[in-house]
C-alpha cells in the first residue's frame, strides 16, 4: 500500500537528515577509494555495483546506517501509517490497538479433514470482532486442524463523553476501560449453513505493561452450549499499541484492577441473586399455582453463563439502516430460526445468544429474535417488552409486545413480522355479549421484560386472551425493583455483560445478486425442461413486468399495506395476447442458494406446472428480486411465469 505524498516526503526528509548528520557521503567515498586501491591488479575484472555493496556491508557501513537511523522505528511508523490509510475512518489523533491473528491450532474436530484442492469448495472459518462500537471480520479460510487465520485489525481506543473522543487516551484512562474485545468464530459449510464455533472475550489491557507496547500470546477458544467447557481450538494473537506509551504500567497494577472489577461484579451478582430469590418467594406466596407459570429471571448464554434476562435487551438504534419499526420487524424475521443443537434426546435445549453471536451467525432461536426486535423497537421510541409464554400445544415461546399511549396492546411475532392487536376477553360478560376472537397464536404468558423492567403475571389465569396488560396494577403484575435490575443490567454495571454491537450495513449488491440468481434460475429451468424433452423460449419483456409484483410483495411485508397490484395486472393483460393463458407463481426465500431454491420450488405442484408447461407457443419468464437488509440478511422474491396459446 502506497503512502500519501505528504507522508512519503516527510519520511524521505527524515532519512536524508540522518544521512547528512552521520556524513554518509564521506564514508562511502573512503570505502570506494579503498576498494579501488585493493583491486589495482590489471588482471582483475571491473568492479560492479554488487562488489561495492558487499564492501560497504563488510565494513559495517550499512549496519551503522540502520542503527543510527533507528530503521525499525521508521518501518514501525510506516506500517501504522499504511494501516491508518487502509482504515480511513480511523482518527489519527486517537490511540490505536493493532490486533493480529497469526494462525490457529488444535481444532481437533477438523483433524481428519483433507487438504482442500485449489478451487475446491470447502467449509471455512471466519473470525468476527467487536470492540467499542467497531466491528471487523476476517477473510474466510478453509477449516483445518491448524487453520491459516492470518489477519490484522486496527481498533480505536477512545474516551467516552462529550468532547473526549478526539483526545489521546493515557495509560490510566485505558486501564479503566474494561470493555473486552468480543471474538466470535463462525464455521460456514459448503451448503451455506453457519455454525457458532466459539465466543470469546479478550481482555486486551495486558498490552499496557508490555515493553514497547507489544505482546503476543495464545488464547484457548471454548465451545458453545453443551460444549462450553470443551476446548474448540487455539488462536495465536499479537497485540500492539500505537503510539506506544512513554511509560508502561506495572503488571501488578493491571492484575489488581482486573481483580477489583471481578470482585465488584461478583458482589453485585450475589446481591441480585439474593434479591431475586426473595422476590420469587413472595411471588409464590401470592398463589400456589404460580409455581407452574413461565417466569424466567435468568437465562444461559452461548458460553453457559447465567445472566438476567433483562441484560439481553438494549436500546438499539440502527441509524440509517432501518427506517421504521415495521421495517425493523421485517429485518429480524429474515434472520433464520434454529434451535440450539443438542447431543442426544431429552427435549428442547434452551440457549440465549449474545447479540454479537446472533448477528454473526445470522440465525438463532425465538428468544434471540425477540430480544433483538424489542431492542430495535425501544430504539424507535416504542414502549416494548419481551413476552415469555407458550403457544399452540403448550410449546414455550417468546414474542414482543408494545403498549401504546392510549393503552393499545400490539403483539409482534419476531419470526414472521406479523402484528396482532390484543383485545382482552372479559369472562364476567353475559353469554350473549360478542367477544373478540384472538388472531394471535399465543396461549399463555408468564412474564414480560425489557432493559429496565421485569414483571411477572400474577392474575388468576395466565391465558393471553384473558390477560389485562395494566402494568401499574400491582394486583395483576408483580414488578422487580428497577434499582436492583440496574445494578446488574445497565451497560457497564458489571464486566460480565457483553457490549452491544452496532448493526452493519448490507454487504451485497442487490442488483448484481438479483441478476446472478436470475441467470442461475434460467439455467436450471432450461435444464429441467430439456430433461423432459421440452424446448425453452424466454420472454424478456414478460420477465421484466414481473418486477412490479415482487416489489409490491416486499413492500406489503414491510408495511402491511398492499399496493401496485392493479398496475401489474393491467401490464400482464396487455402483454398476453388474446387466446393465450398466463400463469405466475411467486415464492419467497431468505437465502440465495440456487439449487436449494429450485428444489423447493419443484415441491410446489403449482410451480412445477409452470416450469414443466406444455402447449402451443409456450413462452417462459422468471424474475428475481433480492432486497438487502443489515447484517447480510436478504429477502429473495422469485416469480416463475409462462404464457401459452390455449388449445381445446
Amino acid at each position: 500500500m502506497s503512502l500519501p505524498p505528504e507522508k512519503a516526503g516527510e519520511l524521505k526528509q527524515i532519512i536524508r537528515d540522518h544521512l547528512i548528520k552521520m556524513d554518509i557521503h564521506g564514508r562511502i567515498r573512503d570505502v570506494l577509494a579503498e576498494t579501488v586501491r585493493s583491486e589495482q591488479d590489471p588482471g582483475q575484472r571491473h568492479l560492479t555495483e554488487g562488489d561495492f555493496i558487499r564492501a560497504l556491508q563488510q565494513r559495517g557501513i550499512v549496519d551503522d546506517v540502520m542503527k543510527d537511523l533507528r530503521f525499525a522505528n521508521v518501518v514501525h511508523s510506516v506500517f501504522f501509517v499504511c494501516l491508518l490509510q487502509k482504515h480511513r475512518n480511523i482518527d489519527l489523533k486517537r490511540r490505536c490497538l493493532y490486533l493480529q491473528v497469526v494462525g490457529g491450532k488444535a481444532f481437533l474436530e477438523h483433524l481428519q479433514e483433507p487438504e482442500p484442492l485449489p478451487g475446491q469448495v470447502c467449509s471455512t472459518f471466519t473470525l468476527y470482532l467487536h470492540f467499542r462500537n467497531q466491528r471487523f471480520h476476517s477473510k474466510p479460510v478453509p477449516c483445518a486442524c491448524e487453520p491459516d487465520l492470518q489477519e490484522g485489525f486496527l481498533l480505536e481506543i477512545h474516551k467516552d463523553g462529550p468532547g473526549e473522543g478526539s483526545k489521546m487516551v493515557d495509560a490510566t484512562t485505558m486501564l479503566s476501560i474494561c470493555d473486552p474485545i468480543h471474538m466470535v468464530l463462525i464455521r460456514n459449510d459448503t451448503s451455506g449453513e453457519t455454525t457458532l464455533v466459539s465466543s470469546y472475550y479478550l481482555d486486551w489491557r495486558t498490552v499496557l505493561s508490555a515493553p514497547s507496547g507489544k505482546t503476543s500470546f495464545a488464547i484457548e477458544l471454548l465451545g458453545v452450549g453443551s460444549e462450553s467447557k470443551v476446548p474448540a481450538g487455539v488462536l495465536n494473537v499479537k497485540l500492539e499499541l500505537y503510539p506506544p506509551l512513554a511509560e508502561t504500567l506495572q503488571h501488578d497494577i493491571i492484575t489488581t484492577q482486573q481483580s477489583l472489577e471481578r470482585q465488584r461484579t461478583a458482589e453485585r451478582e450475589r446481591l441480585f441473586l439474593i434479591y431475586a430469590k426473595q422476590w420469587w418467594r413472595e411471588f409464590l406466596e401470592i398463589r400456589p399455582s404460580h409455581q407452574n407459570k413461565l417466569v424466567k429471571i435468568f437465562a444461559q448464554d452461548e458460553n453457559g453463563v447465567n445472566r438476567p434476562v433483562c441484560s439481553y435487551v438494549r436500546l438499539l438504534r440502527a441509524g440509517r439502516l432501518l427506517e421504521s419499526p415495521r421495517q425493523a420487524a421485517r429485518f429480524v424475521s429474515l434472520l433464520a430460526q434454529e434451535r440450539a443443537p443438542a447431543v442426544g434426546g431429552g427435549g428442547r435445549q434452551e440457549q440465549w445468544c449474545s447479540l454479537m453471536a446472533f448477528l454473526c451467525r445470522n440465525k438463532g432461536d425465538c428468544e434471540d429474535h425477540a430480544t433483538l426486535l424489542c431492542s430495535l423497537l425501544l430504539g424507535f421510541g416504542l414502549d416494548s417488552y419481551v413476552c415469555v409464554g407458550t403457544k399452540g400445544k403448550a410449546t414455550p415461546h417468546t414474542w414482543v409486545m408494545t403498549l401504546g399511549t392510549d393503552g393499545t396492546v400490539t403483539f409482534w411475532e419476531s419470526l414472521t413480522a406479523h402484528r396482532y392487536l390484543h383485545q382482552p376477553i372479559n369472562p364476567d360478560d353475559p353469554p350473549l355479549v360478542a367477544q373478540p376472537k384472538p388472531a394471535y397464536p399465543y396461549s399463555t404468558i408468564g412474564c414480560v421484560f425489557n432493559h429496565k423492567a421485569f414483571l411477572a403475571n400474577c392474575q388468576p389465569t395466565d391465558a393471553v386472551e384473558l390477560c389485562v396488560f395494566d402494568f401499574q396494577d400491582q394486583s395483576r403484575w408483580k414488578s422487580m425493583s428497577e434499582e436492583a435490575l440496574n445494578s446488574v443490567c445497565v451497560p457497564g454495571a458489571t464486566t460480565s455483560l457483553p457490549p452491544t454491537p452496532p448493526l452493519c450495513s448490507p454487504s451485497l449488491d442487490p442488483a448484481q445478486s438479483s441478476n446472478q440468481l436470475e441467470l442461475e434460475m434460467r439455467y436450471l429451468v432450461s435444464e429441467q425442461r430439456k430433461d423432459l424433452g421440452l424446448a425453452t423460449v424466454w420472454d424478456d419483456s414478460l420477465s421484466y413486468l414481473l418486477s412490479a409484483a415482487l416489489s409490491a410483495y416486499e413492500m406489503e411485508r414491510c408495511t402491511g399495506v398492499s399496493c401496485g397490484n392493479e398496475e401489474f395486472q393491467d401490464a400482464v393483460r396487455r402483454a398476453v395476447p388474446d387466446g393465450h393463458t398466463f400463469k405466475g407463481f411467486p415464492i419467497h426465500f431468505v437465502h440465495r442458494n440456487a439449487r436449494r431454491v429450485f428444489t423447493a420450488c419443484l415441491r410446489s405442484p403449482f410451480c412445477e406446472e409452470i416450469i414443466c408447461c406444455r402447449g402451443d407457443h409456450v413462452r417462459m419468464a422468471v424474475r428475481v428480486r433480492v432486497f438487502a437488509y443489515p447484517e447480510s440478511a436478504c429477502a429473495v422474491w422469485i416469480m416463475f411465469a409462462c404464457k401459452y396459446r390455449s388449445v381445446l
